[in-house]
């Protein structure tokens, strides 16, 4: 009787079990969006287990929970800020760790999948290029029908996938080939520049912005080489691997590149120029900053600084002396951040140019959004503008929250949020002296903006349902 009662229970768990693993199966496998932050979720608490290993700091000692935590997050989100100096505080095995991470987490968790499954199976089905196109446009992380005309079309994800790989591979190698004279230069030996050459490489095509050497970058502050080395590193991470797909295939043809390649180049040639210039007007007089230099130091700095607040996250100056109007701007293109699909973060600058292109149209009186001969659809704009809203929900919350609970200047706060949102790194000191409580806020926050807002917005969502009847219209009063 008692066997047959153990044996009753011992049943009723396998099927208890066997109903959590259905679920878990449906939950992950019914959009790309949620089998994202699952996938994310779970590396970061890998990396967290592996960061928590005694070997993995320098001291030999386990590191704390929050350290540990807060640096898998910002390493499999690429974003490059950090509650500890990352030069002293963990061993070779954690930087080696920490650059394993920050490749997974560039080139995105469910391209890195797929293009496993690419190499394991040799082909793709359809749920592996619908789970890989998710990655590659947002907007496919909605239910319901795509229209084909897309950057990327299904029967392209595969060669879209063999482009992620091979360009990483190729642009990371050539950086590193790039850096590690300027490295020897510096007086670094010839072995640890061999690892701390692919390690700045990996940094800055990933737009994450660790350095492996005490002092970040100072030391190489007037290298003008390494840095501009490093600033085509973090353009070309920030562009997306759509744009470098269709680069690849139709560099000298600018009539075949997509919509979408076009307003992602151009936006960011902008904001690159825009935000120089408004830096250069700023901080010329600013004895912190940039007050000591030349004219000509003055404008490379200027133009530095422009693209790492994009998302590249290094910096040469101390950002907690800029001054408060500096802040803001930097804060402004920290938020706009890089182009969709990159290893860049922030709404993206599509987004900006189709909001941008929604206004002008409304003020010439124009029925439609239209830019290069392309009319863009309703249901983008909307999406467009959904991402603004929840990027800025979560930026107004996570500012609030730490200012509460560390009760520091606003615009310090504000500063660091944006640039966790943002994935960018930069920080003007704060991050460094949070309490527990406040980083794991800034750890979400992290988070949040990196599995990108139409993502966590789509995850949330069950799946879109079809509406077969119209209510009445009424137009309220807006203005």
């Amino acid at each position: 009787m008692a066997t047959s009662r153990r044996s009753a229970r011992a049943e009723a768990w396998r099927s208890r079990l066997r109903e959590l693993g259905h679920f878990f199966r449906d939950f992950t496998t019914s959009s790309p969006a949620r089998f994202a932050i699952v996938v994310f979720t779970s590396l970061i608490l890998i990396f967290t287990a592996l960061l928590s290993l005694p070997a993995a700091s320098a001291s030999g000692t386990r590191a704390p929970l929050a350290d540990a935590l807060f640096t898998a997050v910002s390493t499999i989100c690429v974003t490059g800020l950090t509650t500890v100096d990352i030069a002293t505080f963990w061993s070779p095995l954690g930087k080696v760790i920490i650059f394993v991470g920050v490749n997974i987490g560039g080139m995105g968790v469910l391209t890195l999948a797929s293009i496993l499954g690419l190499i394991i199976s040799k082909r793709l089905g359809l749920r592996a290029k619908l789970i890989a196109a998710g990655d590659s446009n947002p907007l496919r992380a909605h239910g319901g029908p795509v229209n084909e005309g897309q950057t990327v079309r299904l029967g392209e994800v595969g060669q879209l996938l063999r482009t992620v790989a091979l360009s990483t591979l190729v642009i990371e190698g050539v950086l590193a080939l790039l850096l590690y004279p300027s490295l020897l230069m510096a007086g670094i030996g010839a072995l640890e520049a061999l690892w701390e050459a692919p390690f700045y490489a990996a940094m800055a095509f990933t737009n994450t912005g660790f350095t492996p050497n005490p002092g970040g970058l100072a030391p190489f502050a007037d290298d003008y080489f390494m840095l501009t080395v490093l600033m085509i590193g973090v353009f070309l991470g920030s562009i997306g691997f759509p744009v470098i797909y269709t680069l690849s295939r139709h560099l000298w043809h600018v009539g075949k590149w997509s919509l979408h390649t076009k307003l992602t180049l151009i936006t960011t040639m902008l904001l690159f120029v825009a935000g120089a210039f408004a830096f250069l007007g700023l901080e010329y007089d600013n004895p912190g900053t940039f007050g000591s230099l030349d004219a000509w130091d003055t404008t490379f700095q200027a133009f530095f600084l422009s693209a790492m607040t994009r998302s590249g996250g290094f910096s040469v100056v101390d950002v907690g002396e800029l001054y408060g109007s500096s802040l803001v701007v930097g804060s402004m293109l920290m938020f706009v951040g890089g182009g969709s699909a990159s290893t860049a973060g922030g709404i993206k600058v599509t987004t900006l140019a189709i909001l941008a292109l929604a206004v002008w149209s409304e003020a010439k009186g124009r029925a439609s959004v239209e830019a290069f001969g392309r009319r863009i659809p309703s249901d983008v704009q909307r999406v467009a503008l959904s991402v603004v809203a929840w990027g800025a929900t979560i930026v107004a919350l996570s500012t609030i929250t730490i200012s509460q609970m560390t009760k520091a200047p606003i615009q310090e706060v504000l500063f660091d949020v944006i640039s966790a949102f943002g994935t960018v790194g930069l920080s003007t000191g704060l991050t460094a002296e949070l309490p527990d409580p406040a980083a794991y806020v800034m750890a979400l926050t992290i988070f949040m903006g990196r599995i990108g807002t139409v993502t966590l917005a789509a995850a949330v969502a069950a799946t879109s349902r079809s509406q077969l009847y119209s209510l009445p219209v009424e137009r309220p009063i807006v203005g």
